[in-house]
């Protein structure tokens, strides 16, 4: 029964219909299933087959944006408002500023992220899509940020996660917080190149990497 409502969940993505999806997030819900489940096991999976999809030419912008919304749309309508009940009486384990570089309107994932951190106990500051990098450093340093995320979904925009890296040395920021990249064209090997601290490809990779890089046990 629990693989079935997985699947039921990311097929409902898939068919780029919003009530489709808040149809089976409720469902999945009803029969008792972790908001953090259906986020995980069911709308990343599809995600994933949808950006690889878009990467591979056979959808269009219009498609991977469909997907986004209808994930949003459940995401803020039906399974936030438990996050947040669930987490009222956690103290914050740091803070996190996450947001998508300058050129790049992707953000369903980052957007994801962001849920799994806030969840885990951060307090996050989602800063929206194409956002210069001034805007991250002046970000950080009003909230005193521990950490921050940039996320980068086209090719094109690999470049302004290496200037972020700059940015933050220049404002003297640099050894005061950790820089971490996602983005389907980012690898490991990409973010140790250009001076960042961590590289994470799912939601909870990125929560445990959070964590490991404050050595929070």
């Amino acid at each position: 029964m629990t693989k079935d409502i997985f699947e039921e969940l990311s097929d409902s993505v898939l068919t780029l219909e919003p009530d489709e999806v808040k149809n089976a997030t409720q469902k999945a819900l009803e029969i008792g299933t972790d908001p953090l489940d259906i986020i995980e096991k069911g709308f990343s999976k599809a995600l994933k087959i949808v950006g690889d999809a878009y990467e591979e030419g056979e959808f269009f912008l219009m498609e991977l944006m469909a997907a986004a919304e209808c994930v949003k749309k459940s995401l803020d309508e039906l399974l936030k408002p438990l996050i947040l009940e669930k987490k009222s009486s956690i103290k914050s384990l740091g803070v996190v500023v996450i947001g998508t570089v300058k050129g790049d309107i992707h953000e369903i994932g980052k957007n994801i992220i962001a849920s799994f951190l806030f969840a885990a106990g951060f307090e996050v500051h989602n800063i929206g899509n194409d956002i210069p990098v001034e805007d991250f450093v002046e970000k950080a340093r009003e909230v005193n940020a521990d950490v921050v995320g940039a996320s980068a979904l086209l090719s094109t925009t690999l470049p302004e996660q290496e200037k972020l890296v700059e940015a933050f040395e220049k404002a003297g920021l640099r050894d005061k917080v950790k820089l971490i990249f996602g983005g389907a064209p980012v690898t490991e090997q990409w973010v140790e190149d250009i001076g960042g601290d961590g590289f994470a490809s799912t939601p909870l990779e990125v929560v445990n990497l959070v964590k490991d890089l404050l050595e929070i046990r």
